[in-house]
């Protein structure tokens, strides 16, 4: 049975005007104790911050709250964009893409509050047309946010005119700044906490829009944030260098944010690519490293925009890129890791997806050797798109 929360309200004011309000409610009478008898709160949570949170997991319900609490030192989590296997995603009126989160100390997948419904978010991942791939929902993490930039409409138009970002600290979605040309099939990214769009294809092919780069700074200070899709923000795209060509508009592309650049592909897959490489500061592209091209065989990410991980999707083959020799090094080898189609780093862990898998493969690369288990997708579903970022506060948990 879900737990209930009752909260009962007593207004002694005209009894006592020296009195104050008192609100009871259950599950906040823990508040009155303390964290660590004989010391201050925030003396024993600044304690409790140096243990790792699996350990207050496990001790009291009172630790238990304080890691999911908005005070508390956020620990990271799995995000997933999930995708329903008993759906028929052909039908236009489905809702088979479904936002989860998965919390390594509990070993539990909740399900994200539901976007805003005005407008209502059209998402298709097959089509008859396209029967031996699915379509791309390109979704991206910038500045500890999940942001949803770009996906196919039913028409084979963009189904978004503008980006969704879930914010795990308030746990809550809101709207980012139009586009001004709405697209699929682009290069999507981050570096230091700002969102880059590349190429793609609006409705149609359109050469301005296939060499184009637009940019937008989450950490705008200036910035607001809408709840309303139709509100003026001060938030907005800005466009910066263009690219020389419209080749990048080929597939759906993750551009990886690494120290201070975007580095892009022209294509998926373990084929020979064309790579180019964006410069954030100096507002200008230069070729791929030819090392560095030449290794890009499956999916990459950055752990924390410093160290970038490969997994050969042919061999199963993780590696970590060394700038100075321009290679790939060897890390491991797993027969899990065959036919991965996307992978996240941060927190030490890189987690990977395969196509229409049902498990999660997770790496713990700060290990020697390097760990690997396996994390199931909730039932009925599998995964397609996966991020490594902080924590849901919830502070009555």
């Amino acid at each position: 049975m879900a737990n209930s929360t009752q909260t009962f309200i007593t207004d002694t004011t005209n009894k006592n005007p020296t009195k104050r309000r008192k609100l009871i409610t259950g599950h906040h009478r823990h508040l009155e104790q303390p964290l660590i008898p004989g010391l201050p709160n925030d003396i024993a949570q600044f304690c409790l911050s140096l243990v790792h949170p699996s350990t207050l997991y496990t001790v009291c319900h009172a630790w238990r709250r304080l890691i999911y609490s908005p005070s508390f030192p956020p620990f990271f989590s799995l995000y997933a964009v999930l995708s329903s296997t008993n759906t028929n995603h052909n039908l236009p009126d489905n809702n088979s893409i479904q936002f989860f989160n998965f919390d390594p100390i509990s070993s539990r997948w909740d399900s994200l509050p539901p976007p805003p419904p005005d407008p209502p978010l059209h998402l298709i991942l097959r089509h008859p047309s396209f029967i031996s791939r699915d379509l791309p929902i390109q979704t991206i993490s910038a500045s500890d946010r999940l942001v949803l930039l770009a996906a196919t409409s039913h028409s084979f138009s963009p189904a978004l005119s503008r980006p969704l970002v879930f914010n795990p600290f308030s746990g809550s979605w809101a709207f980012g700044p139009p586009l001004a040309t709405p697209r699929r099939w682009c290069a999507a990214g981050s570096a230091h906490g700002t969102v880059y769009v590349a190429s793609g294809i609006g409705s149609q092919y359109n050469t301005d829009v296939a060499k184009s780069l637009e940019k937008w700074d989450l950490q705008n200070n200036k910035a607001m944030i809408s709840n309303i899709c139709n509100k003026t923000t001060t938030w907005k795209w800005v466009k910066v260098k263009e690219l020389k060509n419209g080749r990048f508009s080929r597939d759906a592309i993750d551009a990886v944010g690494w120290r201070g650049k975007l580095c892009m592909v022209n294509m998926k897959g373990d084929a020979a690519k064309e790579g180019i490489v964006y410069d954030t500061e100096k507002d200008t592209w230069e070729n791929m490293p030819e090392g560095m091209v030449a290794g890009w065989r499956g999916p990459v990410a950055a752990m924390d925009e410093e160290v970038m991980y490969v997994v050969d999707e042919a061999k199963g083959v993780l590696r970590k890129y060394d700038p100075e020799r321009d290679c790939w090094e060897h890390i491991m080898e797993s027969e899990r890791l065959i036919g991965a189609q996307q992978i996240a780093a941060g927190g030490g862990r890189v987690c990977v997806t395969c196509g229409g898998s049902t498990e999660l493969v997770v790496l713990d690369v700060v290990a020697l050797p390097v760990r690997l288990w396996m994390v199931e997708t909730p039932p009925g579903f599998e995964a397609f798109r996966i991020h490594i970022l902080p924590r849901i506060s919830r502070p009555d948990n």
